[in-house]
């Protein structure tokens, strides 16, 4: 699904969720049905901006979303979106993804933000963007950076962690041929096209056989549409047609069926093809001993006699790290699914555990006025990103926080640079996992000397083992090294009732549990 763009920015994108419902501006950048969840409920928000083509599919998809809910955009055309913060202009570029599948540039006082939606970038997807953002390449194979740079990149990495090198769209296509061209005597080919995307190879197919291709308006109404809008020559109402398109629903079931009717009949065997990408990321050999890898250059038929085709509408690792070389965005945001940007290179070189200045825009983009927390004099709680995430969207007024524990400890002092990075569950204002930073706490001071060993024992509480040796003379700071592994040991471990508590009285002098507590308000925020 979709992810919800921080709340600095005045748009949403493909997300149609009531937070997404408060953005001044929305966009949709194509017209799948996981991107569309939600849109009639948040139809009063506005008017929605995608190209012509995609409005055309959505409106066939959801008949109760009139005209006047979208406005069209054309392709490398800049449109200039007022706005009370600051005016802001926004152009669409092909996706490379499905019909009417576009990306989206907004250039405004936030910065540049490119966002993808879903998209294969391949070199000439890439080449259709503006110049200025590009790397050039300069003689000697050395590479002059852009003229001017994407601040925030939200990128389509579905196929992050896949190791497979996907062919190029025209050679699937090729493959599809082949495959057809190798089985003369099939009475009948079906080619399985139930997803928006696949329109080409249907094109492609009819073109090299000179023939129409039947297309069951009822069981598979949304590729009917779509070819009468992109092709309505290739589409014939003859169901005796020896090209036609089934659905994926019950594939090998029917396909099973098929095969067998045919030999009991003895008659040639239909030539089923599925163009996917699915079946080969998931693609388990026959012999489990054998670690065989699936052929992407031809053709592979499976045990219920399908054949498989590679077909991808989203890039793969390499041509990722490629469109991240020729782009050099400062940031890279995975959209969907979340998280999966950590895992290429360019990132882990160049975005990965950044540490930012107060004065860096990212704390504008996520709405955070101070920059980094730090905690001086009488300890109050930080704010995390999360945090501020969830404050600014309940007021947009600055709230300063209120000290817990003021009474106690008056000289506990707590200094922390904490990394913030665009990675992890922070923008969508969910749940940090409990994962502290190995940054070690200075200027620790306690007046009295305080012995915990005996409480400890008594209380089997784990976390406040790491006092147990704890010794402070008078005028004298000692440092607490709270170590990455003890964190993990605490926050492996079960909660105890005791430890929920803001602090504790142990021989008439009060701890504040900082462990569980304060620190985890102190964790760094991940932001994929």
């Amino acid at each position: 699904m979709p992810i919800e763009l921080p709340r600095g920015l005045p748009f949403a994108v493909d997300t149609w969720t009531p937070a997404s419902a408060l953005k001044r501006h929305r966009f949709l950048t194509h017209a799948h049905r996981d991107h569309l969840a939600g849109i009639t409920t948040t139809s009063a928000a506005g008017a929605v901006y995608a190209s012509r083509l995609t409005v055309l599919i959505s409106r066939h998809i959801f008949p109760q979303l009139g005209a006047d809910a979208f406005v069209e955009i054309e392709l490398g055309a800049p449109v200039l979106v007022p706005d009370p913060d600051g005016d802001f202009t926004v152009t669409a570029f092909d996706a490379n993804h499905c019909p009417g599948a576009v990306m989206f540039l907004f250039e405004g006082a936030f910065g540049n933000v490119l966002h993808t939606g879903d998209c294969r970038l391949t070199p000439d997807c890439i080449q259709g963007l503006p110049f200025r953002y590009i790397t050039a390449e300069a003689p000697g194979a050395n590479q002059a950076p852009p003229s001017c740079r994407i601040d925030y990149l939200f990128l389509d990495c579905t196929f992050a962690k896949c190791p497979l090198q996907f062919p190029a769209k025209e050679a699937s296509i090729r493959q599809v041929i082949n495959c057809i061209w190798e089985h003369p005597n099939a009475p009948t080919v079906y080619l399985v096209s139930d997803m928006l995307g696949q329109e080409d190879i249907l094109i492609e197919v009819s073109r090299a056989f000179g023939s129409k291709i039947y297309v069951n308006r009822d069981k598979n109404s949304e590729c009917y549409h779509t070819l009468s809008l992109v092709a309505p020559e290739i589409l014939t109402e003859d169901t005796s047609s020896r090209f036609q398109v089934i659905e994926f629903p019950r594939l090998s079931e029917r396909a099973t069926e098929m095969l067998a009717l045919a030999r009991a009949q003895q008659q040639p065997e239909p030539l089923i093809i599925r163009p996917s990408t699915q079946w080969y990321a998931h693609y388990a050999a026959p012999d489990a001993s054998l670690k065989q890898k699936p052929a992407l250059t031809e053709p592979m038929r499976d045990e219920f006699g399908v054949w498989h085709v590679c077909l991808t509408m989203h890039s793969s690792r390499e041509e990722l790290e490629q469109a991240l070389r020729f782009l050099q965005p400062k940031w890279v945001i995975s959209t969907t699914p979340p998280c999966l940007a950590m895992d290429l290179a360019y990132v882990k070189k160049h975005c990965f555990l950044s540490r930012l200045g107060p004065d860096d825009p990212i704390w504008k983009l996520l709405r955070i006025h101070h920059g980094n927390a730090t905690v001086t004099g009488s300890p109050q709680a930080a704010i995390t990103t999360v945090e501020a995430i969830k404050q600014s969207e309940e007021q947009e007024s600055e709230d300063t926080c209120s000290a817990v524990c003021s009474q106690v400890l008056q000289d506990f002092a707590i200094e922390v640079v904490q990394p913030v990075t665009l990675f992890g569950r922070a923008r969508f204002g969910l749940p940090q996992d409990f994962e502290l930073w190995k940054d070690k706490y200075e200027s620790v001071q306690v007046a009295e000397e305080v012995k915990f060993e005996e409480e400890l024992q008594n209380s089997n509480v784990k976390s406040f083992e790491l006092w147990k040796d704890f010794k402070s003379d008078k005028g004298t700071a000692h440092m607490i090294d709270l170590t990455q592994a003890v964190t993990n040991e605490l926050h492996g471990s079960a909660i105890e009732p005791e430890l929920q508590k803001d602090c504790e009285s142990i021989d008439g002098i009060q701890v504040i549990d900082i462990t569980h507590g304060e620190v985890r308000e102190h964790s760094s925020g991940r932001l994929c």
